[in-house]
């Protein structure tokens, strides 16, 4: 029986030129079919076309909302298009985030409830469908991990500011259940890791931002790379947490 290729899902990729785009393209290159999950369209159906006429094997999943029903819907999408008799699911990326850059007396209720809903019950709903479709996985001496399930996170993730009230409760809430996870299912050969993005990442929009100014920041490719990495350790020595800057980031 011919081995099952590895299947790679993401969810969250922006304008198909950040994070999760460049994983997305990273794992493609290094033999995995990918399965692309946002809320975006146009940009899902233009970095699939991408990867797919790049050799790659890619699927857009475009989802209304990141609700707990349709990230689960998606899944039942994905396992139908690649299913365990050809494909195995050993590696998944949660890069979805809902930013609130405000004083604290300026957020509205349903801003904090919209940062809850999208960094911490997503999270928590696509860590739930990775973990099962892990689970299936054998262990054996080719494969000796199950999957690596990965969530970006941000500085945000383990030190409030004060810009950040809304954006920090969700983001250590990502950061708390992804330690959960890590404790709990390492003994199954599932690897569970965080990184924290220190720093701004270099996509599109930022470089709008910054205008005619000098921007000093994280490439998302290197992240990607970092990302290929934690999916490469030996069980031995698993990583849950690591932090990434350029080397001109003060902190």
């Amino acid at each position: 029986m011919s081995a099952l290729r590895p299947l790679f899902i993401v969810a969250g990729i922006g304008r198909a030129a950040g994070t999760g785009a460049a994983a997305a393209r990273r794992f493609s290159k290094e033999g995995y079919s990918v399965a692309l999950i946002a809320r975006g369209e146009d940009s899902l159906n233009a970095l699939s076309d991408e990867i797919k006429k790049g050799g790659g094997e890619a699927a857009p999943y475009c989802i209304p909302s990141y609700s707990a029903d349709d990230i689960t819907s998606a899944f039942t999408s994905i396992s139908a298009q690649f299913p365990n008799s050809h494909y195995a699911l050993r590696a998944a990326l949660f890069n979805v985030g809902y930013a609130v850059w405000k004083p604290f007396l300026e957020v509205t209720a349903s801003e904090v409830q919209e940062s809850l809903s999208t960094n911490v019950a997503a999270a928590f709903a696509f860590s739930r469908s990775a973990i099962l479709k892990f689970k299936e996985n054998k262990l054996d001496a080719e494969n000796p991990k199950r999957g690596t399930l990965i969530f970006t996170g941000a500085t945000a993730s383990t030190r409030g500011n004060k810009m950040t009230s809304a954006f920090s409760i969700g983001k250590f809430g990502a950061r708390a259940l992804s330690q959960s996870l890590a404790k709990e299912f390492g003994k199954d050969g599932i690897h569970v890791a965080h990184a924290i993005i220190d720093g701004q990442i270099m996509t599109g929009a930022a470089l709008e931002r910054s205008r005619d100014q000098p921007l000093s920041g994280l490439s998302p490719e290197s992240i990607a790379q970092a990302y290929m990495y934690l999916v490469n350790q030996e069980k031995s020595a698993w990583t849950w947490e690591l932090d990434l800057r350029p080397a001109q980031e003060q902190w």
